[in-house]
C-alpha cells in the first residue's frame, strides 16, 4: 500500500497549503476586526465586505473552470499566490495613507477573490495529478487537517498580532504566507501535462459541458445543490456571529480568537476520523451524517446569552460544526474527483465552488440585513433552520447510493 510521504511532490504541495492556511487564518480575523472595529462598520457593511470576497465565484466561476482546464495547473497556482501576496500587501499601505474605507476595502477584497477563484479551480484539480486514487481521500484529509491546525492556532496568534500591531498590519502576515506558498509550489516536481488543444471547443460549449456534468450526474447533482444551500445558510450565521459576539455577547477580540481556535481543533479531529468513518459507513452515509451534525451544531450559538457561558456556547458550536465539515469534506472532495474525468475536473470543481461561494456573496449581506432590521437571534435562527433543511434534503436524495467504488460515467447528452 503506497503512502502519502512516498508520493513525489505531495510533501511540498502540503507544506505550501499549510503555510498559506496559517496566514489566511490571521487575515480572516484581521479583516473582520478591521471592518467591524477599525472602520466602525454596521452589520450590513460587514456583510458587504464578506460578499465582495466571494462575489467573483458567482460572477466568473464557470468561466474560470473552462480556462483552468485549458492550462497547465501549477503555473496558475504560482501566479495566483504571488498576486494575492501583492494585493494583500496593499491593504496596510492604503490604511497608512488614510485611503482605506469600506468601499476601497470591498474593491481590494473583490480583486483578492478573483485570484482565489482561479487558484481554487486549479488547486483541487491538481491533487489527482499528484496523488493516486487510493490515496485521494487521505491526501485531501491531510490538507484539511493542516487547515484545521492553522485554524486552531492562527486566530490566537492573530489576536495577539492585532493587539500588538493593529488589524491592517496583521494582514501582512498573510501576504508573506502567500509569497512563501508560491515559491514552494514552484519547486514541486509532478506530472502537469499541457491539455490537448485539439480537444477545445467554444467557450460556451465547454462551459455548458461542465455544468451539465455536475447537475445531471446521478449523485453529484444532489451533493452540489445541497452544498450550495449549506454555504448560503452557514454564511448567514457566520456573518452575524462576529457582530453578535462582539456587541451582544461581549466576548471580545480574544473570545473571537478562542472560538476560531476551537473550530480549528474540531477540524483537526474531524479530519483525523474522516477516513475511518468513510470506510465504515461508505461515502453516501458519511456525507449525510456530516451534514446533519454540522447543521444542528449551530444550536448552542443560537441559544447563547451574555454571561459566563457565552464563550463556552459559541466555542462548542464552532467546534462541532467545523469537526463535522472536516469529517465529510475530504470524502466529498475525493469522491468528486474520482467520478469525474480529468478533462472535466477543472470545470466540475469551479462549477461547484462558484455556486458555493456565490451563495456566500448572497448570504453575507442577507445575514447582515436580517440582523440590522430584525435582530441578531432571528438571523441566526434562519441560518440554523436552513442548514437543517438542506441536510435533510441530502439524506433523502440519491447521494445515499454513493460508494467509494463508483467510477466516472458517460455524460448524459443534452
Amino acid at each position: 500500500m503506497p503512502r502519502l510521504v512516498d508520493v513525489p511532490g505531495y510533501a511540498r504541495f502540503w507544506t505550501a497549503s499549510a503555510v498559506s492556511a496559517f496566514g489566511s487564518q490571521v487575515t480572516g480575523l484581521a479583516l473582520q476586526i478591521l471592518t467591524a472595529v477599525t472602520l466602525s462598520a454596521s452589520a450590513t457593511e460587514v456583510g458587504l465586505v464578506n460578499a465582495a470576497r466571494w462575489a467573483p465565484y458567482l460572477l466568473f466561476g464557470l468561466v474560470a473552470g473552462v480556462l483552468v482546464d485549458r492550462c497547465r495547473r501549477k503555473p496558475v497556482l504560482v501566479a495566483m499566490d504571488l498576486g494575492r501576496a501583492a494585493l494583500l500587501g496593499a491593504i496596510p499601505l492604503l490604511y497608512a495613507l488614510d485611503r482605506l474605507d469600506i468601499a476601497t476595502l470591498c474593491v481590494c477584497v473583490f480583486a483578492f477573490g478573483v485570484l482565489c477563484l482561479f487558484f481554487d479551480a486549479a488547486n483541487h484539480s491538481y491533487v489527482p495529478q499528484l496523488v493516486p486514487r487510493e490515496l485521494l481521500n487521505a491526501g485531501y484529509a491531510r490538507v484539511g487537517q493542516a487547515d484545521a491546525v492553522a485554524g486552531s492556532t492562527g486566530p490566537l496568534i492573530a489576536g495577539a498580532l492585532i493587539k500588538l500591531l493593529g488589524a491592517p498590519v496583521a494582514v501582512l502576515v498573510d501576504a508573506a504566507s502567500y509569497l512563501a506558498s508560491g515559491l514552494l509550489l514552484t519547486s514541486v516536481r509532478a506530472p502537469d501535462p499541457v491539455p490537448d488543444r485539439g480537444a477545445r471547443r467554444g467557450l460556451v460549449s465547454e462551459l455548458r459541458e461542465g455544468v451539465a456534468w455536475v447537475y445531471r450526474h446521478r449523485t453529484l447533482a444532489s451533493i452540489a445543490l445541497t452544498s450550495h444551500l449549506m454555504l448560503l445558510f452557514n454564511t448567514v450565521v457566520s456573518t452575524v456571529f462576529v457582530v453578535f459576539a462582539l456587541r451582544d455577547l461581549r466576548i471580545g477580540d480574544f473570545g473571537l480568537g478562542v472560538t476560531y481556535a476551537c473550530a480549528g481543533l474540531g477540524g483537526v479531529l474531524g479530519g483525523a476520523f474522516s477516513g475511518r468513518v468513510a470506510k465504515r459507513l461508505d461515502v453516501g452515509a458519511t456525507l449525510i451524517a456530516g451534514r446533519l451534525l454540522a447543521a444542528v451544531g449551530w444550536l448552542p450559538l443560537v441559544l447563547a446569552h451574555r454571561g459566563p457561558w457565552a464563550l463556552v456556547s459559541v466555542s462548542a458550536a464552532f467546534f462541532v460544526v467545523s469537526g463535522a465539515i472536516s469529517l465529510e469534506s475530504p470524502v466529498e472532495m475525493s469522491y468528486r474527483q474520482a467520478v469525474t474525468p480529468d478533462r472535466l475536473r477543472g470545470r466540475m470543481n469551479a462549477t461547484i465552488r462558484s455556486f458555493n461561494w456565490g451563495m456566500v456573496a448572497i448570504g453575507a449581506p442577507l445575514g447582515g440585513l436580517l440582523a440590522d432590521h430584525v435582530g441578531y437571534r432571528f438571523a441566526l435562527s434562519v441560518g440554523l433552520v436552513g442548514a437543517v433543511l438542506q441536510a435533510l434534503a441530502l439524506a433523502v436524495s440519491r447521494t445515499r447510493e454513493a460508494r467509494a467504488t463508483d467510477e466516472h460515467e458517460p455524460l448524459v447528452p443534452a
